[in-house]
């Protein structure tokens, strides 16, 4: 799955009735006790967004009912200890401005956005142990 899906923001709005029968048994399956679930539906999959023991999260399936993913914001602090030291000691001059984790058929993934007043920067980190730049961007 793609961060582009994971990030997605233009999404049109579909009732519970405009999602398929596979995308909701798969979901029900897989989330049991979901409550407050939004559907969103972009051109080829579809978003729920949800709350689950008391945390937020966004789950992506295919049209045909398939898990590509899910994410929640997460604390810093839910970091492995790895992944926050080196935030700590590489960008002590930024401050945390997103944070989620990405849980997909491949495994967990941490994307943290990190500014200051010149730049924004969004790392990205696969193996739980460093960070590596995914996007830079300058403010000025």
């Amino acid at each position: 799955m793609t961060l582009a899906i994971a990030i997605s923001s233009i999404v049109a709005f579909a009732g519970e009735e405009n999602v398929s029968k596979d995308v909701l048994n798969s979901f029900n399956k897989e989330f049991n006790g979901a409550k407050e679930v939004r559907w969103t539906t972009g051109s080829d999959f579809y978003k729920a967004v949800f709350v689950l023991n008391d945390q937020y999260i966004t789950a992506f399936y295919n049209k045909d009912g398939e898990f590509l993913g899910m994410t929640r914001n997460i604390s810093s602090l839910n970091l492995p200890l790895k992944l926050q030291s080196k935030i700590r000691s590489e960008y002590t001059e930024y401050w945390i401005t997103d944070l989620f984790e990405l849980s997909d058929n491949d495994g967990t993934h941490y994307y943290i956005t990190v500014e200051n007043a010149d730049s924004k920067v969004l790392l990205k980190s696969s193996d739980n142990t460093d960070w590596n730049i995914y996007k830079k961007m300058s403010k000025i």
